[in-house]
């Protein structure tokens, strides 16, 4: 049993007539069945949640229609990938060979210069592009590259297709059909699959193999303990993802890149959106650098950016530097405390005036009834400062912004001291 692969790829359906779900598209008369059975296949995107067939519905189609099947994931592959497979598109076609499908998993991961380079064999008709995605593609894949394919949208699969599957492993697979297994809540099971069949079936094979005997019983109480103590889990939009992107936070605010570049890995290898681990490292560098280290928004802005231009996977490299030095500069809440304070003020006070010096005095009345009078412009004044008062005239002396201990923002308290005196005496 242990040299057979998993329950979830035992039990991958060969043909249209086995595949679950996806009536929309598949079934008797459907769109997606009729051009398959017709034989006019465009490129297409398949967008849907994980779990309900994306992967097997394009080696389906392939093997429905007798053509070569290159499979690459938007993860792990990059140009060079792409390239390499084209040209193997492009010697089929001149041999006069059946051209192939190619399937990327994750199209939405690829960069912009890596869905350019899909372009020119996909306008030629050299490969057959099925790209699936779990993000809406009108915002993840560029506008050249999906003009030119067909949209279909893949369904959460219903608990009557998730339990059909159960009941079609008990019956069919090699292992399986050996046991006598009665479940007796199925609950347990659904939850923790969220709908994704393969993780359904990844699951069932866990439990299964939990037990010595021929005889199973699962109940929800069963199934939890079991999967509790046997598997971890990285689900992308479940419990665990919090629990993770909550210690990797948490690493780097406590100066520990060794956890944070664990962390890091873990969401790595379970699949995250490298942009999502970028945009909470941009929170990260002002909620909790700051001041402290201003060039750290400014590396973790620049981390952003490259992702967007490089992909995956030679963006794991960008996202460990940027990890690392964030995990290693000084601390600074501040700014945080600070934008808090003035909005809790903001609530407690309500709309104050706003002191008429500061005022705006775009016409000759407003400038008659006082606005902008005894303004006092900065630059006018030697080291282009002068003391006037800038808050509302109730919350004059009010003290909202206390710098951190630091280097930055400890020269920023002197300066401070130096050019308001008392006003801002820490």
């Amino acid at each position: 049993m242990n040299n057979l692969p998993p329950l979830a790829e035992r039990m991958r359906p060969k043909s249209l007539d086995d595949y679950v779900g996806q009536k929309h598209l598949v079934g008797p008369g459907a769109v997606l069945r009729k051009a398959i059975e017709g034989g006019t296949l465009p490129s297409m995107l398949f967008w849907g949640p994980p779990g309900v067939g994306k992967t097997t519905l394009a080696y389906i189609i392939s093997q429905s229609l007798s053509r070569p099947f290159f499979s690459l994931s938007a993860i792990n592959s990059g140009v060079k990938d792409v390239r390499e497979v084209i040209e193997k598109a492009s010697i089929m076609k001149r041999q006069g060979d059946v051209l192939p499908i190619l399937f990327i998993d994750e199209i939405h991961r690829f960069s912009k210069s890596q869905q350019d380079s899909l372009l020119g064999a996909v306008e030629r008709g050299i490969v057959t592009l099925i790209g699936a995605t779990t993000e809406n593609p009108s915002f993840e894949v560029i506008s050249a590259l999906l003009s030119r394919c067909q949209v279909y949208i893949l369904q959460h699969l219903s608990e009557d297709d998730l339990l059909g599957l159960l009941e079609k492993a008990q019956k069919e697979d090699v292992v399986l059909k050996e046991k006598n297994i009665s479940i007796k809540e199925h609950e347990a099971l659904l939850r923790l699959s969220g709908g994704d069949a393969r993780k359904l079936l990844n699951i069932f094979e866990l439990l299964i193999n939990a037990f010595d005997t021929k005889d199973i019983e699962l109940t929800n109480e069963v199934v939890l303990q079991h999967v509790q103590q046997n598997m971890a889990l990285y689900d992308k939009t479940g419990e665990q993802h919090y629990d993770i992107i909550s210690a990797f936070i948490k690493s780097m605010r406590g100066s520990d890149p060794n956890g944070a570049v664990y962390w890091l890995a873990r969401m790595i290898a379970g699949g995250e959106d490298p942009l999502f681990i970028a945009r909470r490292m941009l929170i990260l560098a002002s909620e909790d650098i700051g001041n402290a280290n201003p060039n750290a928004l400014l590396l973790a802005q620049s981390c952003f950016n490259a992702i967007q231009v490089i992909g995956m996977p030679e963006s794991q490299l960008i996202l460990s530097q940027t990890v690392i030095y964030l995990a290693t500069s000084a601390k600074s809440n501040s700014a945080t405390t600070a934008i808090g304070a003035a909005l809790a003020l903001v609530k407690q006070t309500g709309d104050l005036p706003v002191p008429l010096h500061l005022r705006n005095a775009p016409t000759k009345l407003m400038k008659n009834i006082g606005y902008g009078k005894d303004y006092k412009y900065a630059h006018s004044y030697e080291g282009n400062f002068t003391d006037q008062d800038f808050l509302p005239e109730a919350l004059r002396g009010t003290k909202i912004y206390e710098p951190g201990n630091n280097p930055k923002e400890n020269e920023s308290k002197e300066k401070l001291k130096r050019l308001w005196g008392t006003r801002y005496n820490y």
